[in-house]
């Protein structure tokens, strides 16, 4: 090998882990990206195998593709409803599980019940790692598994999931998630049944009461802030304390329509004789 630093060594193992190329093709990209993996990783996969040709995982994955395509002629790169709860079934992914929505958002799919060739190929193949290859049905059910598990124990993974599913919910065009759209996909998101965190307590059914008091009272589409704010406001609560509302300032920074249920939990615990201090 020719001459590296210590540093550029490092960035060249790393490209080989990921790629499973050999070393002058990993030295050859991240030359040309001032020896940044990420982007020479970006370049590498935007041109195949970087060798004009497609790797053995890509064939693999390209062939798997195919076999869920609804309509080949007309839609070649695209896998429509049918082929999508096929393949759902395959890799044993229940529709109304969280695992439905991070396996979406990792092979970036464009709307729930659809895959698109470039992103379940660079989904997949981003996966994949040294040895252990996604190219399969059966691989690709042992890593829901994982994702699963990484759910439940990765706060900053699930909260990529959520914030990502923002544009699985809403319709194509528009802006904002339908009330109703939004109720459902918080349901899926914050109780435990369909792997989900639980955000009802013993003390404090917060799920039950958001959309109580947003069907009720709110009963406006969602928007972007709003979506990733309601996420936040489910680990604020959660966190020591954070049951007694302490944390909230009418100076703070979040949504109207989370000062509004604030009032709306705190008017409640009062009405119903709540000793629970939420000054």
């Amino acid at each position: 090998m020719p001459s590296y630093t210590p540093t550029q060594r490092m960035s060249i193992h790393q490209f080989v882990h990921f790629t499973q190329t050999r070393e002058s093709i990993a030295a050859k990209f991240l030359k040309t990206h001032d020896w940044s993996v990420e982007r020479a990783l970006d370049s590498f996969y935007q041109s195949s195998s970087g060798n004009g040709s497609p790797s053995p995982t890509e064939k693999n994955l390209n062939k798997l593709f195919d076999q869920y395509r609804d309509n080949p002629k007309e839609a070649p790169d695209t896998i429509g409803i049918e082929g999508a709860q096929r393949y759902l079934t395959d890799i044993k992914v229940e529709l109304d599980e969280l695992a439905h929505l991070a396996i979406c958002d990792l092979l970036q799919c464009p709307s729930i019940g659809e895959f698109e060739r470039d992103g379940f190929i660079s989904g997949w193949r981003s996966a994949s790692a040294g040895s252990k290859q996604y190219d399969a049905t059966a691989n690709q059910a042992q890593y829901v598994d994982t994702v699963r598990k990484k759910l439940s124990a990765d706060p900053d993974y699930f909260k990529q999931v959520y914030r990502n599913s923002f544009k699985l919910a809403k319709p194509e065009g528009q802006k904002s998630v339908p009330m109703d759209s939004a109720i459902d996909f918080w349901n899926m998101f914050f109780r435990s049944g369909k792997g989900g965190i639980e955000w009802n307590t013993a003390s404090t059914k917060w799920l039950d009461l958001w959309c109580e008091f947003y069907e009720s009272r709110n009963k406006r589409p969602v928007n972007k802030d709003l979506w990733n704010m309601v996420g936040e406001l489910v680990m604020k609560t959660k966190e020591p304390e954070g049951e007694s509302l302490s944390w909230w300032t009418e100076d703070g920074a979040w949504p109207m329509a989370v000062d509004d249920f604030v009032a709306y939990v705190k008017d409640k615990r009062k009405a119903d004789g709540d000793t629970m201090d939420t000054s």
